[in-house]
């Protein structure tokens, strides 16, 4: 059995791969890389893989048992860059795929839930088994609006009241390699997110808790939210792309109690506690 990750070099992908190393052996892994340089050091076979050289994408896939196929970082380029994964993937005989989409799929509100739904329809058109690992958010956005609150007082934001189940990088991953590893866990869609939901006024009181200071979460329209990322020096585009989850995540699409993700880990999934908590230790150190 061979294993391929898409985006291997990249955040979720590396810890994937890591996680893997120590269920199989590295022989049958395979990390598919744009820079292949990049991914040197990750001790298994590296092919390169660009989504936007279709034509080679077919024989980097030679041999592959089981994909999985990590959503894209090019917002609006991501429902042709994946249709052609799924294409070369299917045509290459690979026997399943295991796509990261989104939290609650189609209801979801937010802007990233159009191109993760032109993906599942292409997997569900394509005969090829599929896995869906709907992911909830991950903890590890919202660090550094946790570390700017830090520094400056004060924890931003335009999502309301609104409870997030968000887990972090390496729960996402556990989940990923579970399936990978185990055809009884395949075939199905999975809604994942954090056992325990907060607010992000909760996560502001988490902050004061743990560092001592007052930081109170100020919630903002989302233009004004959008307008204050970019005066951080952030590209206007992604301004307006975060604010917009923000004002999605206020209607609640980013809550999800039905533990799905800690059932398919084996364990609790990681709270905002701990997450604070490293954080402050290395805003301290």
């Amino acid at each position: 059995m061979t294993i391929a990750i898409t985006g291997a070099t990249g955040q979720l992908g590396q810890i994937v791969v890591e996680k893997l190393k120590k269920r199989i052996g590295a022989d049958q892994i395979v990390a598919l890389a744009r820079s292949p340089e990049k991914a040197a050091g990750l001790g298994v076979e590296v092919r390169a893989f660009d989504y936007n050289a279709a034509l080679t994408l077919a024989p980097a896939l030679a041999r592959v048992d089981q994909l999985l196929l990590i959503s894209g970082s090019k917002i609006g380029q991501r429902t042709a860059q994946h249709k052609a994964v799924i294409e070369a993937a299917k045509a290459a005989g690979v026997r399943h795929i295991a796509y990261t989409s989104v939290l609650h799929g189609a209801v979801n509100p937010t802007p990233v839930t159009p191109e993760h739904i032109a993906t599942e329809n292409t997997l569900a058109a394509s005969g090829v088994a599929t896995t869906l690992l709907r992911n909830g958010w991950y903890m590890e956005n919202y660090t550094m609006g946790m570390a700017a609150a830090l520094e400056h007082g004060v924890l931003i934001g335009a999502s309301g009241n609104a409870r997030i189940s968000a887990a972090t990088r390496e729960d996402y991953a556990d989940a990923a390699v579970a399936v990978l590893i185990n055809p009884a866990k395949q075939g199905r869609t999975y809604e994942l997110a954090g056992d325990d939901a907060f607010t992000m006024a909760e996560a502001a009181g988490e902050l004061s808790r743990q560092s001592g200071k007052d930081i109170p979460y100020v919630d903002m329209t989302e233009a004004d939210y959008a307008a204050a990322l970019a005066q951080t020096g952030m590209p206007p585009e992604f301004a307006d792309f975060l604010a917009a989850m923000d004002t999605g995540t206020a209607t609640g699409a980013l809550f999800d109690d039905g533990k799905a993700l800690s059932g398919l880990i084996g364990r609790a999934t990681t709270p905002l506690s701990a997450v604070v908590a490293n954080l402050i230790g290395e805003f301290d150190s």
